[in-house]
Order: C-alpha cells, then sequence, then structure tokens
C-alpha cells in the first residue's frame, strides 16, 4: 500500500512534524510511505475566476499540481493539522482553494484515481474537542470533494509542543491500525 501523510502546518519541526513522524514509523512495515510538509510548496492563492470550471485547469503555475501528484500516488492519505485560530492552517487552506480543478461540483473537473482512503488527525492547544472538530470536518469535506473516502480521524487535545505528543504517542499508534486496515 502507497500511503502520504502530510504535515498539514507551515511549522517543519513542531508538535504536528513529530506527530507525521509516529504516523510514518507505524504505518512504514510492508508499505511505501511518503511524507510532506505543506510549507514546501509554493501555493498562491485562488483568484476565484472561476476559469478552471469552464477548463479543468488553473492559470496559475506553481506547486498545486505537484502536491497534487502525490495525492494521485497514494492509496491512503493522512492530513495531520494543528489548529490555527480554530480551523486548519492558511497555507493547508489555499492549497485545497486551488484543487478546484479536482473538484466534482462542476464539469469538467480533473479526477483522482478512484478507491483512495483519507484520514485525519488534528491537534490543539487547549483542553476542549470542538476545535479539532471543526478541523476533521474541514479536511473530510475537501476528502469529500476530491472523492476520497473520509475512514477515520482523531483528535488531540493539549498538545503544544513535541513534548507533549510523546504523552500521545500510544492513542497516535492505535489510531495508525485503523489506516492499515
Amino acid at each position: 500500500m502507497k500511503i502520504l501523510v502530510i504535515n498539514c502546518s507551515p511549522v517543519k519541526n513542531g508538535a504536528t512534524a513529530e506527530i507525521v513522524k509516529i504516523v510514518s514509523n507505524c504505518v512504514s512495515k510492508e508499505n511505501e510511505v511518503r511524507s510532506v510538509s505543506i510549507d514546501d510548496y509554493e501555493i498562491a492563492f485562488c483568484r476565484g475566476c472561476r476559469t478552471c470550471h469552464a477548463t479543468a485547469e488553473c492559470f496559475q503555475k506553481d506547486d498545486v499540481t505537484r502536491l497534487m501528484a502525490e495525492y494521485e500516488w497514494a492509496d491512503r492519505i493522512v492530513s495531520v493539522s494543528p489548529s490555527c485560530w480554530a480551523d486548519i492552517p492558511g497555507q493547508f487552506k489555499a492549497f485545497i482553494d486551488r484543487c478546484t480543478p479536482w473538484c466534482n461540483t462542476h464539469e469538467p473537473h480533473k479526477k483522482l484515481s478512484a478507491g483512495k482512503k483519507g484520514y485525519t488527525i488534528a491537534l490543539r492547544t487547549g483542553p476542549g474537542m470542538q476545535e479539532c472538530v471543526r478541523i476533521i470536518g474541514s479536511i473530510e469535506h475537501f476528502y469529500g470533494h476530491l472523492e476520497i473516502e473520509p475512514c477515520g480521524s482523531l483528535g488531540l487535545c493539549s498538545v503544544e509542543y513535541k513534548e507533549d505528543v510523546t504523552k500521545r504517542t500510544d492513542e497516535i499508534k492505535e489510531f495508525c491500525e485503523s489506516i492499515l486496515k
């Protein structure tokens, strides 16, 4: 199986990145795993011109197609996202906006190969789960428009630093078992 694990945070070495490492290690046995960070891609903001609704192409030339090639490669996609003001980080939101050419809301549109499964891990610094639920909802909504089947999610509260992730390793590893089924 091919598994893509994406760090949706612009911070490449924080708590989110630590979770990406744990997930990547847990699912790597007998699987091909790629870990990427949204911060490694240059992504322009959507201009809202809707040209892609008629052409299935965006006039902007940046790294969106390169990142979408990673989505195409994968059988399973695991998005790991922190809370930024109670939702996904702006960099990841900009990527989602630019994926309109692949969205099933208009014809023509590009399509990913069928049968992909998506998983989400959301983390936040505070104690309440509501922000994690919102992040999971945003990512699963995105998966739905790409026709990626949402298959599982994990919300982690009270996680601010890498050290906080250590206390949650068993929980993350248990979640990884669902990715491998």
